[in-house]
């Protein structure tokens, strides 16, 4: 494996730091923010990779080393041993120096103007929201006096070539109505609508397409930020991250993918199934090429087994028709326009809609609280979605996230408790993503979960 060692300086972010800041970048113990910074640090640089596993990307790079230095003309970062594919003839490709330095941006700023700030109380639902605006805020990722046009797009980042080519087409749809494309950040259906979208505003001559990615350290070595996005943001954890995409996004739209596509759609549907959203206009849209009908065929019957009826109806499918698609979502735009001047709402944060603590509660997948998951239908369905939410955000980080393996590799599968029908409806879905090869993107998966009833 080529490695290469070089110094790099950033292009108009973050040119200066206090010397408090430094130290506190560059603190190994424990408490301090080196290890955090070098493994995002190490992710961006290694985009374009083949594997979704954090373990074998920092296997692969254990002595890879940052070390940051001040100048009087402002910061450089020193590199030894980086991945070779991040460079060109020796210079670091632009955009992947323009992510470096947005990790580091966002690091130091989330740790001291957020966890650091005394008058945050992140137990409050509406200080995390207050925090999530101010994340997105000191990255410059919030503009005003422009009309809603952000469509969020999910999906997996291990997809056969007929979905990611669909991906393309949906993206370059939008890309000819003047949207703009917000991702996860990573490959797949992460980055095939940004891929098409950039023909699609190239053709309309659009100068100025968003490309936006947002991602987090737990996700980012297994999905590093493909090189399209051009706005990237590193939220602090999953449910913060979840909190920003709708928070932006003007739309959603769902491309074919594994747990945490599903994570993804939980976490929508439960707030959109809230009393106090009932009336908020949110697109929302599954879609897939013909090869993909079994699929949402699968995700549509699990969400009737687990939420109802009701909760189908907060989206539609449509099938191998990526202009109607785009029709959708372009129509719908008026209305959600309509909605924030009615409200009095700001186009770029959607503080009208209503999260709850239970959305926005980080969740750490231990073995006790996997196991301790409330999964029974007595409770209302938003919260239950929540719990499900949960479930499927465990599967994930013991799928791809080194903390995940590890403790997977420790103590065993996860064990997911609840009622019979509601362990059915897992499974099935599960045992179709397996199936359809879903769950990883090489070699054989094995389960890191199993269903107690």
């Amino acid at each position: 494996m080529k490695k290469i060692s070089a110094s790099v300086s950033p292009e108009g972010k973050l040119e200066v730091l206090s010397q408090r800041e430094v130290k506190t970048l560059l603190d190994t113990s424990a408490r301090g923010l080196y290890r955090l910074f070098r493994s995002c640090a190490l992710a961006v640089l290694n985009s374009g990779s083949h594997t979704d596993d954090a373990r074998e990307i920092f296997e692969t790079y254990r002595d890879f080393g940052i070390n940051l230095k001040q100048r009087n003309q402002g910061i450089k970062l020193r590199l030894e041993n980086a991945p070779t594919a991040a460079f060109v003839d020796g210079k670091m490709i632009r955009g992947i120096r323009e992510h470096l330095f947005a990790v580091l941006r966002d690091i130091i700023y989330t740790h001291n103007e957020i966890q650091c700030d005394p008058t945050l109380d992140l137990d409050k639902s509406e200080h995390v929201t207050s925090a999530v605006f101010h994340i997105l805020r000191n990255a410059r990722l919030l503009q005003p006096n422009v009309d809603p046009n952000i469509v969020v797009c999910w999906g997996g980042h291990s997809i056969g070539r007929a979905e990611y080519d669909y991906t393309k087409e949906v993206g370059y749809q939008f890309g000819l109505r003047g949207l703009d494309v917000c991702t996860g950040c990573g490959p797949g259906a992460m980055k095939g609508p940004m891929k098409g979208a950039t023909i699609g505003h190239a053709k309309q001559r659009i100068v100025g397409g968003r490309y936006i990615g947002l991602t987090e350290p737990g996700i980012i070595a297994s999905e590093p930020p493909n090189p399209i996005v051009n706005e990237l943001v590193i939220l602090p954890d999953i449910e913060k991250r979840l909190e920003a995409f709708v928070r932006v996004g003007h739309g959603v739209v769902i491309f074919p993918g594994g747990v945490g596509t599903i994570e993804e759609l939980l976490y929508l549907l439960g707030i959109l199934m809230h009393p106090d959203n009932a009336a908020h206009p949110f697109p929302v849209v599954l879609t897939g090429p013909a090869e993909s009908a079994e699929y949402f065929e699968a995700v549509d019957q699990y969400v009737l087994a687990t939420l109802g009826a009701d909760a189908q109806r907060l989206y539609k499918i449509l099938i191998d028709d990526p202009a109607q698609v785009a029709r959708e979502m372009k129509q719908a735009m008026e209305a959600v326009r309509q909605f924030r001047c009615e409200g009095r709402d700001a186009f770029y944060f959607n503080w009208q809609l209503r999260i709850e603590k239970e959305f926005q509660e980080p969740f750490a997948p231990s073995h006790e609280a996997m196991a301790a998951l409330s999964l029974d239908r007595d409770q209302p369905p938003h919260l239950l979605a929540a719990n499900l939410r949960r479930v499927f955000s465990g599967i994930v980080a013991g799928n791809v996230k080194e903390q995940g393996i590890r403790a997977v590799e420790e103590h065993g599968p996860f064990e997911i408790r609840a009622e019979p029908a509601m362990l059915a409806a897992m499974d099935e879905l599960l045992q179709r993503f397996v199936v359809q090869q879903r769950m990883k993107l090489q070699g054989e998966y094995t389960p890191c979960y199993t269903l107690v009833g």
